[in-house]
């Protein structure tokens, strides 16, 4: 039988431990615990990787604590923008959706663009349209709306500053959250979900939903979840650019997901992190910030990486 595993982030940036409290660290390794073992319960009973990454991400949107689903920041005209994207490594089908509001679970949605449209990728008033016809329940503004995130966006509205996520400082945090996971038949897939960055103008869309860039998955290669400097992400092809020296440098997925993170998203200005797995259960987890939100739990233990953990910092 393969190997089977699920890593899952909930964003990377400074996290500086001063300004984090025992309680909350707590309340965010509890959170990541809930839905790594969410999502590796759904593995271990022979459920799909596409399955078991979307039921991970689905938890990570419901907790206020990270930046996606009922954590999202605000925007400019204070209101909540969702991205969300999902892929199938075994047949390269994905689903994404962008700049939308209402839906307790991007995610959802975005897997069911994959399923049920013959599309790719969904935005705005479209996607909308497209959540209704599918009867799905839109939630009030109020479901949205948290303390801390509304202040982060108090003390920078009216200004040209966004912010991506958690601490005092600008591009101190991005929070975006994602899973990654290799079946017991060897297929595997990514999921990967956002609010954005408080403060956000214009419709502006991140590295996150859009397939190759935040959030790709070939069985060939890898699944890869992203979470940093968007624009950066984007323009690094990040995502793929981990399959790709995969597949044509014969690269392991350590190595692979180390050189894009810890030098070449670098070079280009950018940082962040990403959480991977290959077909065979192997994971890789790299950042160039000081933490990253992240967890793994797999049915086999190897020399790098044990049965499972749950950490932030370095």
């Amino acid at each position: 039988m393969n190997r089977f595993s699920i890593a899952i982030h909930g964003g990377a940036g400074t996290l500086v431990k001063g300004m984090m409290t025992p309680e909350l660290e707590l309340q965010y390794k509890q959170a990541l615990k809930t839905a790594l073992h969410s999502g590796y319960s759904i593995l271990e009973s022979g459920g799909t990787a596409v399955d078991a990454v979307q039921e991970a991400v689905m938890l990570l949107e419901n907790s206020h604590l990270f930046n996606a689903g009922k954590g999202s920041v605000f925007t400019a005209e204070e209101t909540h923008e969702m991205d969300a994207c999902i892929m199938d490594g075994k047949t390269l089908n994905a689903g994404a959706v962008s700049l939308i509001s209402g839906i307790k679970n991007p995610i959802s949605l975005a897997k069911d663009v994959m399923e049920k449209s013959d599309h790719v990728f969904l935005a705005g008033e479209g996607a909308m349209r497209f959540a209704k016809e599918l009867n799905y329940k839109f939630e009030d503004a109020i479901y949205f709306y948290d303390e801390f995130r509304h202040k982060q966006w108090l003390e920078i509205k009216d200004t040209d500053s966004f912010q991506l996520d958690h601490a005092k400082k600008k591009d101190s945090k991005f929070g975006t959250v994602g899973a990654v996971a290799c079946d017991k038949n060897g297929n595997i897939a990514a999921a990967t979900s956002t609010g954005g960055m408080t403060n956000k103008k214009w419709g502006r869309v991140g590295d996150s939903p859009m397939v190759g860039a935040g959030n790709y998955a070939n069985n060939k290669t890898c699944a890869i979840s992203c979470t940093g400097s968007g624009e950066f992400f984007i323009r690094g092809v990040v995502a793929y650019d981990v399959a790709c020296l995969m597949e044509h440098k014969n690269m392991s997925l350590q190595d692979a997901s180390s050189e894009v993170i810890n030098k070449r998203i670098l070079e280009l200005g950018g940082d962040g992190g990403l959480v991977a797995v290959d077909a065979k259960g192997n994971i890789a987890m790299p950042f160039n910030t000081e933490g990253m939100y992240r967890a793994y739990k797999s049915s086999v233990a190897t020399d790098e990486y044990g049965l499972e953990e749950i950490s932030i910092y370095k």
